[in-house]
């Protein structure tokens, strides 16, 4: 695929912005996402932070010579709520955030040291086309379901009272759910994507380049004018965005840092709960090394080089396991590569690292504004699930073109494919104890292991 803009290309500034912030639309719902989910006083503006500087430190470590933005991880989920439960205080729990993210960084770095030692070549022996093209693939294919699910959803939300049996007795719960009609969210929703794929397929010049930007702009001014006419005929299956976001928010505000609560519960830090720490977090940092191999990988087939090679795998395991520590610091959550972002850069066609890093300083900066941190997180989801449906379709197929490669013509390679490609789309998960194998991990574990046992077999 031929590249508007290589790596090393600068973009004009004016287009430079709009790129940018083209960039962070790809990013944001995922990166504020996981603070969301967490809550006990997590701030998404600190995260959004976090990812900023993170993202910096990645770009320092890796000379600026690869195209990839860090997010909120959600591979840690499962870890960061232990950070809360073994503490004594909130405080504490904040505390144990950034310790947590700190081991997680340091089995990178120790990964990162090894590779420097013995170099990458074992990475395509263990890990050849036959295995990370179809993981790719699950990569976006197991973000699919999330999509999907998004493209029925606003942003104005209902209290529904929802019966269940628990211990034999009927007991009746209140749950949130979108409001708006799901017809109403869908018509947002396609319109977004379709408005996507039409300036990225017929757009001119710059149009061509920015299709989220401007897919985005269309389906939030079509969820408006289904909005305003719910709210004019008290119609709230018609309310799609819920602008009473904008009622309570600051103009300036500086982001509730994760390291300004920490140091209020750094005495209450014992040997026990920073061992929980370790137990909780150490592991999982072998499993967003799987995926950073992965998107990697996609996105040397989209520059056509090899970043393994060039930064070099160390390079970008350092960036990453210390841009992670730096992340958590500010904003609590440890960081990884973003397949959205890849995916970003698959489908504009712009590789240039200025961009991710003008990217990067724009997270920072915007994470102090109050009005656009709130226009983005107005965003309804079914705009934002159009822009997905292509967003992880687009990662998907990048994996299926590596398959290109293989010869599946034997037996062994057609194997490796099939078990990782059904494992994956399977959801195929383990947990022990408090980690847990995603499928994406648990499909790359197991196309490694059916590759290293047919890899002396005979061949057809």
């Amino acid at each position: 695929m031929k590249l508007v803009y290589d790596i090393h290309d600068k973009p004009k500034f004016p287009q430079l912005l709009i790129f940018a912030f083209q960039q962070v639309l790809a990013i944001l719902a995922a990166t504020i996402a996981v603070p969301a989910i967490i809550g006990n006083g997590m701030s998404q503006s600190a995260a959004l932070f976090g990812a900023g500087i993170g993202t910096l430190v990645y770009q320092l470590f890796t000379k600026f010579k690869s195209p990839v933005f860090l997010g909120s991880s959600f591979a840690f989920l499962g870890s960061m709520p232990v950070a809360f439960a073994g503490a004594i205080s909130a405080a504490a729990g904040h505390a144990g955030l950034i310790i947590g993210a700190a081991f997680a960084g340091l089995v990178y770095v120790v990964i990162a040291l090894v590779v420097k030692l013995v170099g990458v070549k074992w990475v395509d022996k263990l890990m050849p086309a036959a295995v990370i093209g179809p993981t790719v693939a699950i990569i976006g294919l197991s973000l699919a379901g999330n999509a999907v699910g998004d493209l029925t959803k606003g942003k104005v939300m209902a209290d529904v009272a929802v019966q269940a049996i628990q211990d034999g007795a009927i007991v009746e719960t209140v749950q949130q759910v979108s409001a708006c009609s799901p017809y109403v969210a869908l018509i947002c929703g396609l319109v977004t994507l379709f408005a996507v794929m039409l300036f990225s397929v017929y757009g001119k010049k710059m149009m061509k380049l920015i299709p989220f930007v401007l897919g985005i702009l269309v389906g939030y001014v079509v969820a408006t004018i289904f909005t305003v006419i719910g709210i004019a005929t008290e119609n709230v299956a018609l309310q799609v965005i819920d602008f009473s976001v904008f009622k309570a928010m600051d103009i300036f505000a500086v982001p509730d840092f994760t390291f300004m609560k920490a140091l209020k519960g750094v005495k209450e830090i014992d040997g026990a709960f920073i061992m929980t720490l370790v137990v909780a977090y150490a592991p999982v940092a072998f499993v967003v090394f799987a995926e950073h191999i992965a998107d990697h990988k996609n996105l040397s087939s989209i520059v056509g080089r090899d970043l393994l090679e060039e930064p070099g795998l160390h390079r970008s395991l350092l960036g990453d396991g210390i841009g992670s520590i730096a992340g958590a610091f500010f904003g609590g959550c440890p960081n990884t590569t973003y397949g959205e972002s890849v995916g970003c850069v698959a489908i504009t066609r712009n590789a240039s690292v200025v961009t991710i890093t003008t990217t990067a300083f724009m997270c920072i900066v915007i994470s102090f504004f109050g009005p656009f941190v709130t226009f983005l997180a107005s965003i309804p989801n079914c705009v934002m699930g159009g822009v997905c449906v292509a967003l992880y379709g687009f990662i998907a197929v990048s994996g299926l073109k590596m398959i290109q490669k293989v010869d599946l013509g034997q037996s062994k390679n057609l194997f490796v494919v099939s078990v990782i490609l059904i494992s994956g789309i399977g959801n195929l998960t383990l947990s022990f104890g408090q980690v847990t194998l995603t499928s994406v991990a648990c499909s790359l574990v197991l196309g490694i292991i059916t590759n290293v046992i047919l890899a002396r077999g005979k061949e057809d």
